[in-house]
């Protein structure tokens, strides 16, 4: 049996801020697929249409793909709910959103990109969640992605509702109960990170993992100290990667309708050192794919 292979992307601004730090940082390490967040410190759901096709055509011409919007959305608070509180990373307000409807924008500027996939999230974290209060919310943007030919991946994320691969098993098994007799909506995806899992103290079970890998075909990479709760470079730290990636991969290859590739996104993680970080969590991934037998392209 043969594992999927690894189409390797970096999020742009885990480099740098500038575009020019990403697009030379891709020529340095040989990367072809640039996974695109913010510019400059703005978010693209924050910049116009026409703002994004400019960054867009210059990521084209030198030659770099755009996989993945790995926008915000939902980052926010759902509509009558507070949250949890706490740090948020990458936050966003959808009053920042230059169009009436965020959700659409967010996916017009996708389309500008080129992106076959979009990164939403489930709302910040608020007291009494229960998965069936997404899925609503998961439907439109599930229509969204069927009338742009988008697919939509679900991340776990800790501050968030769904916060971990626990969270996304039980949101999706919620869904398809939902919509039962009918198959969900295929353009909904789970974005599994198995770092965040580690974060938050729920490595992910075999079950989890055998239920969500037929559907999976984006994952998020970064590894942790564990002991010192902090990020540090893909292959760096105590997160048993080698093991990790063999179990989904084999778990994605075994499903009843395997793929022969999975996107592979470093998120590094480490801004005091973002382009040195990711450089090393790069090495680090080709590195352990190497061990394992998989090939990453």
């Amino acid at each position: 049996m043969s594992l999927p292979r690894l189409a390797l992307a970096v999020i742009g601004d885990e480099i740098g801020p500038s575009l020019d730090e990403m697009i030379s940082f891709c020529g340095e390490h040989e990367v072809r697929r640039l996974d695109m967040r913010t510019v400059d410190g703005k978010n693209l759901l924050g910049l116009s249409l026409e703002q994004g096709s400019t960054i867009a055509r210059r990521l084209e011409k030198e030659g770099l793909s755009v996989p993945t919007f790995v926008s915000p959305l939902l980052k926010w608070p759902a509509p009558g709910k507070g949250s949890e509180g706490g740090p948020v990373d990458f936050a966003f307000d959808p009053a920042d959103c230059p169009a009436d409807d965020p959700l659409v924008h967010a996916f017009d500027m996708a389309t500008v990109f080129g992106a076959e996939k979009i990164r939403v999230f489930s709302h910040l974290r608020y007291p009494g969640y229960r998965p069936a209060d997404l899925i609503g919310r998961f439907e439109r943007l599930a229509d969204l992605g069927l009338t742009y030919s988008i697919a939509v991946e679900i991340e776990n994320e800790p501050v968030c509702n769904i916060g971990s691969i626990t969270d996304l098993a039980e949101f999706f098994t919620a869904l398809t109960e939902a919509t039962d007799p009918n198959p969900p909506p295929a353009q909904l995806k789970p974005l599994i990170d198995i770092g965040n899992a580690w974060a938050v103290g729920k490595p992910p079970t075999d079950a989890e993992i055998a239920q969500l890998a037929p559907l999976v075909d984006l994952i998020h990479l970064k590894d942790r100290d564990t002991t010192a709760k902090r990020t540090v470079p893909f292959g760096d730290g105590d997160i048993p990667w080698s093991a990790e990636l063999t179990r989904l991969l084999t778990a994605v290859a075994t499903g009843a309708h395997p793929v022969r590739e999975i996107h592979a996104s470093i998120e590094t993680h480490c801004p005091q050192d973002g382009r040195n970080a990711t450089a090393r969590s790069v090495a680090g991934l080709r590195r352990i794919a190497a061990e394992i037998g998989v090939e990453v392209v």
